[in-house]
């Protein structure tokens, strides 16, 4: 098992990982937040899904994927269609126009990644790959092992005598 130093640089590390994620962000138009793309990516590399099913995958509450999907809805990049088997829920599609801007946001991140990365070797790229898939499903694993969060501790009182009182 690593060492605790180890571990307080990756967290290091995962706090500078924001300014590669804010700088993927700059390149999005502004009318596709990360939210709304990541719904697209999402439904080009899984295809068509029930909303619950898009909410698990974005590992977010049923009200947040709702409002990226009406969101994307709005603009014409996805459909919502009754599910056949059970009328209550929306199958959510791909239209043309989101596989359009599905490809644009696709041709920007792999620019911006493969301008920042030229000096990487393609072995580093795809050990970076592995590990950050790995690392993703790891915290995937413990979701499932991590028992829910537990109330603080009471603090113990310092137990107390009482002795007779004299009479």
């Amino acid at each position: 098992m690593a060492e605790r130093a180890q571990y307080e640089e990756l967290m290091r590390q995962f706090s500078a990982f924001g300014a590669v994620k804010r700088e993927l962000g700059r390149i999005m138009p502004s009318d596709c937040p990360s939210g709304s793309a990541a719904v697209l990516t999402l439904l080009g590399r899984f295809g068509d899904m029930r909303m619950s099913r898009l909410a698990e995958l974005l590992a977010v509450d049923m009200s947040v994927t709702s409002r990226h999907v009406a969101h994307l809805a709005e603009r014409g990049w996805i459909d919502r269609s009754p599910d056949p088997t059970d009328k209550r829920s929306r199958i959510v599609h791909l239209t043309p126009k989101g596989r359009a801007q599905l490809e644009l946001l696709s041709e920007r991140t792999t620019q911006l990644l493969a301008d920042c990365l030229s000096d990487w070797s393609d072995e580093e790229v795809a050990q970076l790959t592995r590990l950050m898939a790995r690392l993703r499903a790891s915290f995937d694993d413990s979701r499932v092992a991590v028992p829910p969060r537990l109330p603080p501790p009471a603090l113990e009182l310092e137990a107390t005598t009482r002795t007779p009182a004299n009479t």
